[in-house]
């Protein structure tokens, strides 16, 4: 019988003792056996390769049929499992052991594969396959675990952790623990954070420039960009980053011209400003106007589509936008 993976839990509590849990996704795979499973059986648990047991099945057959006195329900898991092992199966299946759960795990296996078959052909017995990861589901898991651990990120944000994470699982789960690590002393987590947070030292380069760009500093804008070769990649991160560092600047323009103080301003804005930035946001303030913000977000929406459809050439739209942007300026520090 074939259901999904997400039904799985509920088929546990049934009469039903051996499951195939198959395809590429072996990440998920393993995912599902730690957190739906395994903690169902804490101390009888036992992990076979089906090599291992096709060596020797007298063996394997005494161990797993063992009734010991302080064992009540057992789990067995088969690494590996091919259809070499199908006759074993069929010979532990008519035995109905209501206290063994056994749980085989295996690659890709063709619509000819003959264990596959046979499992989607009894209703006895449960087959699961796992696919490929895409963004959809990638999404989804990604939200649960900030959902579940209480991190406020936007959907834009997790978006941006898809996209370096190439559509890997476990990088995108190495990720997200990175960030909740972080997240105990952010009340959110922004853009400018995940720069620093799951990117390389030259992504975080990113937010440097972009910071000295709008604050109109020649000289450390064109030092950045002369040391660092920027790849089609960079180019979108760089304007992800602009438009990040704008949109906080129109918002600070609003409430500053109904506040009339800026440093009261700043200092209460949500998400909170690190003290660092403070002197960094004041001199982009004081250099940009409301309306130099606003066209600048309507450009850079344009340059991103015009890269995406360009990239042979994205590095000299990218550098010729900055370098428009600091073109007037006057800081050479």
């Amino acid at each position: 019988m074939i259901i999904k993976s997400y039904e799985l839990k509920k088929s546990l509590d049934k009469k039903i003792n051996i499951f195939l849990l198959y395809g590429q996704n072996s990440e998920l795979i393993d995912e599902t056996l730690q957190k739906e499973i395994k903690p169902l059986f804490t101390k009888n648990s036992y992990n076979y390769d089906e090599t291992e047991i096709l060596s020797n099945k007298g063996a394997f057959e005494e161990s797993v049929f063992n009734k010991s006195f302080f064992e009540s329900e057992k789990l067995i898991i088969i690494n590996r499992a091919t259809d070499k092992i199908l006759e074993l199966i069929k010979d532990i299946r008519e035995k109905e052991d209501n206290d063994l759960k056994i749980i085989l795990k295996s690659g890709v296996l063709e619509k000819k594969s003959k264990l596959r078959s046979f499992f989607e052909k009894n209703n006895d017995l449960i087959i699961i396959p796992f696919y490929e990861d895409n963004h959809q589901t990638l999404m989804f898991f990604a939200q649960n675990f900030c959902k579940e651990n209480k991190i406020k990120i936007s959907t834009e944000n997790i978006n941006f952790i898809l996209e370096k994470t190439k559509g890997n699982r476990l990088n995108l789960k190495n990720e997200l623990k990175k960030i909740k690590s972080y997240s105990q002393s952010k009340i959110s987590i922004e853009f400018d954070d995940l720069l620093r947070i799951i990117s390389s030292s030259e992504d975080y380069k990113i937010s440097e420039l972009t910071d000295y760009c709008l604050a109109k500093n020649k000289r450390k804008t064109i030092k950045i960009l002369n040391d660092n070769i920027s790849s089609m990649e960079d180019n979108i991160l760089i304007l992800k980053s602009f438009l990040y560092k704008l949109k906080r600047l129109e918002k600070l323009k609003k409430e500053i011209k109904m506040n009339k103080n800026q440093d009261q301003v700043i200092s209460s804005y949500k998400p909170t400003i690190f003290w660092k930035d403070k002197d960094m946001i004041k001199k982009q303030l004081s250099t940009l106007s409301i309306n130099d913000i606003k066209s600048f977000i309507k450009k850079i929406n344009t340059l991103e589509l015009l890269i995406k459809k360009n990239s042979n050439i994205a590095n000299e739209i990218t550098n010729n936008f900055i370098f428009e942007t600091i073109e007037n300026a006057n800081n050479f520090v």
